[in-house]
């Protein structure tokens, strides 16, 4: 792709709002538009990591039998009412009345609407397990946002439900979707660590959050230098130092961004909202549930504040906006621009390829390269009418010359 026709609005002075390096970086790159506090536009430099996240989320879904849906955005206080949550979440549920003075609230989750569709067709045990999953907008009014991504009013989730007969198989299902988040963040290349939590006004037994370790992160949790033992304060408050619960190691702290946050309902909405089924004794059963979610646009964030070196985005390479950025160092009309051209029309028959090329010169075209974070970087300069370009791996901080041919056999 040209950069010419690629909308990367990228600015040179740090905007004063964003606190974060991942933000700074976010608003300077030319990812996202603030429209008001804690609401973005997804430019299409972040839609592009956004759809790739997306892209791997789908995968460690399908892989373990789940289906995608999608559900309504706007939800009826009807069903609200009848899981006791529409008084009960409080202030950040965004409430609105139709032109019938019918009153609606704008999704922050979808337990009460899934559970809806799933009464109306699921009344046998035959019919289970069932995993059902979205990737869609929420809503939820923050008293206060902060962060750009990390806390909006408006962003990008993937929610899933199970639904089961017993709390045995709800048991196997909950391991399964816990892997396929491990999976997930592993693939995404974060450091993390599996918290117990407070089910807040999810409701549940029992959750877990997976904590992405990150000195922005609102939440602090405590865990074992030796096991895998790890939670957060508002559940345990152990002192540095002190000896792991477990018996292995001793406790240290992190600051930590939920990235996402599983939890075992049981029949709290099935009982509200009247969810059954027949056993096979043909006795009615609530239905018992699983919910397990994980913030698409809280990632991309996250993944940035892990990965950016000295201002610079590092993508890992499965979410990069793109795999290959070519930056010819003359204008149209040179060798260098024709060489670099030419690679660009061969490389892009296999890879996403960016070709900047603009009018600018050499030093903006580094530093709005630098804002992208393409991990291979190739540069068409004064060698270029010999065939010979400089490849740059900027995770890997390595330089190399190498000929128009091998670049076309080079294993990006």
């Amino acid at each position: 792709m040209k950069q010419t026709l690629l909308f990367v609005p990228t600015l040179r002075e740090t905007p004063k709002e964003a606190e974060a390096i991942s933000h700074q970086i976010l608003l300077k790159g030319g990812y996202i538009k603030q429209a008001a506090a804690g609401i973005y536009s997804y430019l299409p430099l972040s839609y592009r990591v956004i759809k790739k996240i997306e892209k791997i989320v789908r995968e460690e879904m399908d892989a373990i039998g789940a289906s995608e849906l999608l559900m309504p955005t706007m939800q009826p206080k009807d069903l609200w009412v009848e899981s006791g949550r529409w008084e009960a979440y409080g202030k950040e549920l965004m409430r609105l009345t139709d032109r019938h003075d019918r009153d609606f609230c704008l999704g922050p989750t979808h337990e009460e609407v899934i559970t809806s569709v799933v009464r109306d067709y699921i009344n046998s045990y035959k019919k289970m397990p069932l995993a059902l999953y979205q990737i869609q907008t929420k809503f939820r009014d923050e008293f206060r946002p902060r962060f750009g991504l990390m806390r909006g009013r408006e962003f990008i989730m993937k929610d899933l439900y199970t639904f089961h007969t017993s709390e045995e198989d709800l048991d196997v299902w909950y391991k399964k979707v816990r892997q396929a988040y491990q999976n997930i963040l592993d693939r995404l290349e974060l450091k993390y660590r599996i918290v117990n939590a407070s089910s807040g006004n999810i409701g549940g037994a029992s959750s877990e959050e997976f904590m992405i370790l990150c000195d922005i992160g609102e939440d602090t949790i405590v865990y074992s230098d030796e096991s895998e033992f790890a939670s957060n304060t508002e559940l345990v408050d152990l002192p540095v130092g002190a000896l792991s619960p477990d018996g292995k190691g001793h406790i240290l702290h992190a600051k930590g961004i939920e990235a996402g946050h599983v939890f075992k309902l049981g029949t709290k909405y099935s009982l509200s909202m009247k969810a059954m089924f027949l056993d096979q004794n043909q006795k009615q059963q609530p239905i018992i549930m699983g919910c397990y979610g994980m913030g698409i646009s809280r990632l991309l964030m996250a993944v940035l504040e892990q990965h950016y070196q000295n201002e610079i985005a590092l993508w890992p390479d499965e979410i990069a906006p793109f795999k290959i950025h070519i930056i010819p160092m003359d204008r149209e009309g040179s060798t260098a621009h024709a060489m670099g051209l030419k690679l660009h029309d061969e490389l892009a028959k296999k890879f996403e390829v960016l070709f900047d090329d603009r009018e600018e010169r050499a030093g903006v075209k580094f530093k709005d390269a630098d804002l992208i974070g393409v991990n291979y970087r190739i540069i068409s300069g004064r060698k270029a009418a010999e065939g010979i370009f400089e490849l740059h791996n900027l995770r890997a901080k390595t330089q190399t010359e190498i000929s128009f041919e091998d670049l076309l056999k080079f294993k990006f």
